[in-house]
């Protein structure tokens, strides 16, 4: 029913950072910083949902991408190379020499974003919106793009992504949320339910990079078709779960266009969250090395305290033609949409 803007640091070169909080009519509200176009919280049935810090100092310092918008490219590229069009980029290895991730040192995460206010009546909406010029992070094309957060009348936090190049690139947008339906202060995520709509992961080799297969979930650790407690297999000796010390995967969505791939329930709490989205792919990971001293609230951030469901194409996907391609081509339009619906039992 309001958005709220207020100011919320500022930036080494002193440009002004400001946090701005939409209030939905039925309950939820989300509050979301122009640093990283970063979902800082987010409130329903009294429970922030999701982990962040209460400081842009200490967003700047601690990293781990929490909340924030990724780009160019969400997610891993091997070595840091893909081929276009038959030339080769170099966008670099960021990962401890596993290779390129999340868009390289200075993602969209740690870019300074514009914000633009779209409506602040019963579905208050933000337009948040930056400039990635040719050659940033080594990636081809001047890249314009948006991600519009949306609070709507029916308890939904929906995000829509944009973006238009002028020379052929690749892109893969998401948002780097950690949930916990508990509270972000109510222990952790290993009760909490999930259920996705996936027959198929993406495995990947030691470095977490997929290998191009499809792993079948059926009778695997992986299978969440059913619905199942996080921690319920976590410990599972399966060597493809233990290569990241726990869910740090890709699953293959089922259908197409824009449908619920998942949901989420807390027992303790009965908030429920759903998500649909029109992506191929959704990478759930499970804070397997989430260790900082501070969060929100001062509640320290720990291992298995959040789950991220972050809407994707496939990690990888410039290397791998049999994957859903993320070439956009020069002069055309990426729209994307993925909504998180909550309710509460």
């Amino acid at each position: 029913m309001s958005i709220t803007r207020a100011p919320f640091g500022a930036m080494p070169d002193g440009r002004p950072v400001e946090r701005f909080t939409l209030e939905g009519e039925n309950g939820l509200s989300a509050s979301i910083l122009t640093y990283g176009a970063t979902l800082q919280s987010l409130c329903f049935a009294g429970k922030d949902v999701v982990l962040g810090y209460d400081s842009l100092e200490d967003y700047r310092r601690c990293g781990g991408y929490q909340g924030a918008t990724i780009g160019r490219y969400g997610n891993r590229i091997a070595a840091g190379r893909f081929t276009l069009n038959g030339l080769t980029y170099d966008v670099g290895c960021n990962e401890r020499g596993r290779g390129h991730l999340h868009g390289g040192t200075e993602g969209f995460d740690k870019r300074l974003w514009n914000a633009d206010i779209l409506s602040e009546g019963g579905e208050p909406s933000v337009r948040f919106s930056l400039t990635s010029e040719d050659g940033d992070m080594g990636y081809p094309g001047r890249l314009e793009v948006s991600v519009t957060f949306t609070v709507r009348a029916d308890n939904a936090l929906e995000l829509a992504y944009r973006a238009v190049s002028d020379k052929d690139t690749v892109l893969n947008l998401t948002n780097h949320a950690y949930y916990n339906l508990n509270g972000y202060d109510g222990g952790s995520i290993l009760d909490n339910v999930l259920t996705i709509d996936a027959n198929a992961i993406t495995p990947v080799d030691d470095k977490l990079i997929p290998t191009g297969e499809l792993l079948a979930v059926e009778g695997t650790p992986f299978d969440f078709r059913g619905g199942k407690p996080i921690g319920q297999d976590m410990d599972d000796p399966l060597p493809q779960l233990r290569l990241g010390g726990g869910f740090d995967h890709n699953y293959v969505l089922n259908g197409t266009g824009f449908r619920r791939v998942l949901s989420a329930f807390a027992p303790k709490t009965g908030i429920r969250m759903d998500c649909l989205t029109d992506q191929p792919g959704v990478q759930l990971y499970t804070a397997n090395g989430l260790k900082q001293a501070v969060g929100k609230g001062g509640v320290a951030l720990y291992r298995h305290q959040g789950f991220c469901l972050e809407t994707q194409h496939y990690p990888d996907s410039p290397n791998h033609a049999n994957f859903p391609s993320t070439t956009l081509k020069a002069g055309e339009t990426f729209e994307s949409v993925t909504r998180y619906a909550f309710s509460k039992d």
